[in-house]
């Protein structure tokens, strides 16, 4: 796994006091610019009008989301689609910039505008895979969630903060029609460290598991680290780390998308994830000690 990122996602909504360009502010001194525009995919979940409408509002320097748009703003949202589609096709962590859960078919929200991994997930739903959707940001995702809510081609698992914004994702919320039971939320007290997230993480492994998915689509939010600006959970970049570890040693094929988190430390979380990923790849060291074998 490697990390795929854009300069140009600094150029969006650069004041927010909490989503403000600072998230990405050491990435371009490490990693190179990686360009796809994803236009052409967005209507994969999104309708035409609703892709019009973000169009006019950054033309028209709207206030949309909780986010001041700008023509910057469509073009960071549109990449941002196109890498994470890249991210999906090559087995990468795309690092991006507005996220996407909270975005619906037809409705922009907690500063998303349109919805990257679902978007990147359809194409593999319409391309015959079953997807496994595992959202660790410490806000649920919403907008994942309705869009999938009534598939049997995608599980949708989230581990996020109770009571905090959008105060969605109980566990009564189980999915619908064919949907139903396809959608686990694993829910968090504030205050929840590593441990308390290990407990729901082998929970989300052995669902996973069950499910037995060709691909795990990992929406990838930082904000439940314990310096985030926003929520009270108690990670640390171990966990995260951790995480992409223990992930990878049970699936073969994963790949990430970036969506919250809102502190100084976003490079260190995301790198130890996807260290934790890369690490998992290799294989075990034999375990055998020769040196204690007999006959």
């Amino acid at each position: 796994m490697k990390i795929i990122f854009n300069s140009k996602f600094l150029m969006h909504n650069q004041q927010n006091w909490a989503a403000g360009s600072y998230q990405l502010e050491h990435f371009p001194n490490k990693y190179e610019n990686t360009d796809v525009n994803g236009e052409s995919y967005i209507t994969l979940v999104h309708t035409e009008e609703y892709k019009k409408s973000i169009y006019n509002a950054c033309i028209n320097g709207d206030t949309v989301a909780e986010s001041i748009l700008s023509p910057d703003s469509y073009e960071a949202a549109i990449s941002s689609v196109g890498l994470s589609v890249m991210a999906s096709e090559q087995g990468d962590f795309a690092v991006v910039r507005p996220p996407g859960h909270h975005a619906d078919r037809e409705r922009a929200a907690g500063l998303c505008l349109f919805n990257n991994i679902a978007i990147a997930t359809q194409k593999l739903v319409n391309e015959g895979k079953k997807v496994f959707i595992f959202d660790f940001d410490g806000h649920h995702g919403d907008g994942t969630q309705n869009i999938f809510y009534e598939s049997d081609k995608v599980f949708y698992c989230s581990i996020h903060q109770l009571y905090a914004y959008p105060y969605t994702g109980f566990d009564k919320e189980t999915g619908k029609g064919k949907g139903e039971g396809y959608t686990l939320n694993l829910p968090l007290i504030s205050g929840s460290g590593d441990m308390d997230f290990y407990d729901k993480l082998n929970t989300v492994i052995e669902v996973a598991t069950e499910f037995n998915p060709d691909i795990i689509a990992v929406s990838a939010g930082f904000d439940g680290y314990e310096d985030d600006k926003i929520l009270s959970l108690k990670y640390s970049q171990k966990a995260f780390y951790e995480c992409g570890l223990r992930l990878r040693r049970a699936f073969p094929n994963i790949f990430g998308v970036l969506e919250g988190g809102y502190h100084h430390e976003l490079l260190e979380c995301v790198e130890a994830f996807v260290e934790g990923v890369n690490i998992g790849a290799r294989p075990r060291k034999n375990l055998f000690d020769t040196d204690m074998s007999i006959g």
